[in-house]
C-alpha cells in the first residue's frame, strides 16, 4: 500500500502556492506517494483522516484557523504522522496562533534586504543523515530571521547580517534554514527555502525537500503503531491541553 500525504495550499499569492504544491506532489508521487491536494484548510476538520496520513505538508503562508483544525493537525502529528513544510508555507502560516508555531518550531519576523538577496547555505554536520552528500550553496532569494525553537536539530543555517537593517549592530549569527524536531512521536521538519517555485525547484531546495518529506514521512512506520513503551504507545496520542492561549 502507497504512503498517503496531503498538501494543503493557498493564502498569500505571492509565494505561489499552486506552482510550489505542483513540484511537492511530483517529488512525492516520484516516490510512490499517494498525493491529495487541498486548496481548503477545511481539510483539517477531518481528524481521523489526518490520523491516517503518514505525511502532511502545509503551504499556506498567512491568515487564520479555526483551534480546532490545529489541534487536529497536532493530534495526527503527535500520533505518529509526518509534518514537513517550507519557507512561510509553515512557518508564517498563522500568525495569531502559538500553538502551531510550537509544533512547527519557529516562526518568520524578518528578511532583511527583502527578496535578491544573495546568501550562502551552510550545510551542519550533524547526527541526522537528511543532508547527507549536500555540499554549501548560494541562493538569491529572500533570507528568512526566524524565532526558532530551541529543541530543533539545526541540518543547516545562514549568516546574519547579509543586507543593511536594526539587527546589523548585533554580533553576527547562525540563522537556522533547516531544522527537525519531534511532536509526540511525530516527525517534523522545516526548509525556510522557497519563496517562489522556481526557488523551490533549484536542485539542492528540491533535494532538501525530498529528504525531508521522506523522512518525517517515515515515522508513521517506525513509531506511529509501535508498542514499545513510546509516547503514543504509552497512551499519550490524545490532544495536548498544554497550548490554550490560542485555542
Amino acid at each position: 500500500m502507497k504512503n498517503k500525504a496531503l498538501i494543503v495550499q493557498g493564502g498569500w499569492d505571492g509565494h505561489e502556492p499552486e506552482q510550489v504544491a505542483r513540484i511537492y506532489k511530483d517529488l512525492l508521487v516520484a516516490e510512490s506517494f499517494d498525493v491529495e491536494i487541498s486548496n481548503t484548510l477545511d481539510v483539517y476538520a477531518d481528524a481521523e483522516k489526518l490520523k491516517a496520513l503518514h505525511l502532511i505538508v502545509p503551504h499556506w503562508t498567512m491568515g487564520d484557523i479555526d483551534p480546532q483544525y490545529v489541534r487536529n493537525v497536532s493530534e495526527a502529528v503527535i500520533s505518529g504522522v509526518g509534518l514537513a513544510g517550507s519557507h512561510g508555507g509553515m512557518c508564517d502560516s498563522f500568525r495569531k496562533n502559538v500553538d502551531w508555531q510550537f509544533m512547527t518550531g519557529g516562526n518568520w519576523v524578518a528578511h532583511p534586504g527583502n527578496d535578491g538577496v544573495e546568501y550562502t547555505v551552510n550545510v551542519k554536520h550533524s547526527s541526522s543523515p537528511i543532508l547527507e552528500g549536500l555540499d554549501d550553496f548560494k541562493v538569491v532569494s529572500e533570507q528568512y530571521y526566524l524565532h526558532v525553537d530551541p529543541a530543533v536539530e539545526v541540518l543547516a543555517t545562514t549568516r546574519f547580517p547579509v543586507a543593511d537593517g536594526p539587527h546589523r549592530l548585533n554580533k553576527a549569527v547562525d540563522m537556522p534554514v533547516v531544522w527537525t524536531k519531534r511532536w509526540g512521536v511525530g516527525r517534523v521538519f522545516y526548509n525556510s527555502l522557497g519563496h517562489v517555485a522556481d526557488i523551490m525547484a533549484m536542485p539542492e531546495v528540491s533535494y532538501i525537500m525530498k529528504k525531508g518529506f521522506l523522512w518525517a514521512a517515515e515515522g508513521k512506520t517506525l513509531y506511529g503503531d509501535s508498542n514499545n513503551g513510546s509516547y503514543a504507545a504509552s497512551g499519550n496520542t490524545q490532544i495536548y491541553t498544554g497550548m490554550g492561549d490560542s485555542q
